[in-house]
């Protein structure tokens, strides 16, 4: 028989205090999150798509066990730093210990670290970016002394770290730090934009662009979507009724007859049809590590931004590249210039990042582009002239062939003709 709890009493009034206790620990809610978590219903697709694996960089993968031994670095980092400065410790304890609340307010969940560990953690952190973007670009450093930047494979394991949405710092803390110490006569934004200048072939990105979006942008992440945006974004698409949200793969295309090309213009998420013709980006080792940045990206965009460009270019280039014989077709015509993936990877890479994508079918980007190539597709005449060019005339002596055998014909007509009035 169960016991009732209805008799059992409680201290209504140390309760009460218990919970007023618990709402001073509460910070409050900020409108400048930009920082956020990664749901676990996308994370335990794989875990390791949205993991750092040498550094933590923040508060969200503070204290992790397999990351600790890069907190003796960052030690390090922070010593040198002291060194190179004119600045003190504490003004840069004091620096951090005003802006926490700010700081705090940029992550979209509470962090449950105490003052003292918080701030300690935000200057670490700091500094060591810092001196990684110093020891990256200043000539006069002696890399062989470094087991970071000394280290090649080191260095690209923390680049990639870096572009993590749950591995992210707000720039305003590194500028404010960066021009209390005044480390170097070169500025913040041009460090930046050296250190992460092999980005610019992969994503065909200005080399000005990191300097001209850095004041702007809430951290790395952030900076490396505002340096893809196009130059006059549309922000308001709008589609009147819902379309099929299906487009034509390559294959399918070419079937019909359609051309492919380098496009000239320099954006990457512009993809033209005109004339029978599609143009696209220049798409140049594509692989595992553009596949990281995408999707990062393409959470940051769903979670914090009003637009779809990163979201909307995954999803039709899903739809183009569906198989390896689409990507093998881009690859002939020059598009698709990749050395690190095969065509399968690639087609395979595409439609991993198409799960996590969501097909708005009233604010979609590419809505005019599909509509024109299935327009194309559905032509009953396209379809037969492609026909005709890739199997008749599709090389010189083919041409040559069926041009002989068209006149071959016409040479018999006639004489059949000349033979009936002869008689």
């Amino acid at each position: 028989m169960e016991k009732s709890c209805d008799h059992v009493s409680i201290d209504i009034t140390k309760l009460a205090n218990s919970l007023r206790g618990k709402f001073g620990t509460l910070y409050p809610l900020s409108k400048e999150s930009c920082i956020y978590r990664v749901p676990p219903k996308i994370r335990m697709l794989d875990e390791s798509l949205y993991t750092p694996t040498t550094v933590s960089i923040g508060p969200l993968h503070h204290g992790r066990e397999e990351l600790k031994a890069m907190e003796e670095h960052k030690l390090r980092y922070l010593q040198h730093f002291l060194r190179r400065t004119n600045v003190s410790l504490n003004d840069l304890l004091i620096l951090a210990k005003n802006m926490e609340q700010k700081l705090r307010g940029c992550y979209a969940e509470t962090i449950q670290l105490g003052s003292e560990d918080f701030v300690e953690m935000i200057l670490l952190d700091v500094v060591f970016l810092l001196e990684i973007l110093l020891r990256w670009s200043l000539s006069d450093f002696d890399r062989s002394e470094d087991r970071i930047i000394g280290e090649p494979r080191m260095i690209i394991d923390i680049r990639y770290d870096i572009w993590f949405l749950e591995n992210q710092l707000p720039l305003f803390i590194l500028r404010d730090l960066f021009e209390l110490a005044n480390p170097t006569s070169i500025s913040l934004s041009k460090l930046t934009s050296e250190f992460f200048s092999y980005l610019y072939e992969p994503l065909l990105l200005d080399n000005n662009l990191l300097e001209k979006h850095f004041s702007e942008a809430k951290h790395f992440l952030d900076l490396l979507r505002l340096c893809l945006l196009p130059p006059r974004p549309k922000l308001d698409i709008k589609n009147e009724s819902m379309f099929s949200p299906m487009a034509p793969t390559i294959m399918e295309l070419h079937r019909a007859g359609v051309k492919f090309k380098v496009g000239s213009m320099k954006h990457f998420f512009d993809i033209r049809f005109h004339k029978g013709t599609l143009e696209l980006p220049k798409m140049k080792n594509i692989g595992n590590y553009t596949g990281h940045l995408f999707r990062n990206l393409q959470l940051f965009e769903r979670f914090h931004c009003g637009t779809n460009f990163v979201n909307d270019f995954i999803i039709i280039l899903n739809f183009l590249i569906n198989d390896p014989k689409d990507a093998d077709l881009l690859v002939h015509n020059g598009v698709i210039e990749n050395r690190a993936w095969d065509s399968e990877g690639l087609s395979d890479l595409l439609q991993q990042l198409s799960k996590n994508a969501r097909m708005l079918h009233n604010k979609f980007g590419y809505v005019d582009l599909v509509k024109d190539l299935n327009d194309y597709c559905k032509s009953p005449w396209n379809k037969r002239r492609a026909n005709l060019k890739q199997n008749y005339f599709n090389t010189p002596w083919a041409s040559i062939s069926v041009i002989a055998a068209a006149i071959l014909l016409i040479l018999t007509f006639i004489q059949s003709v000349c033979s009936v009035m002869g008689l």
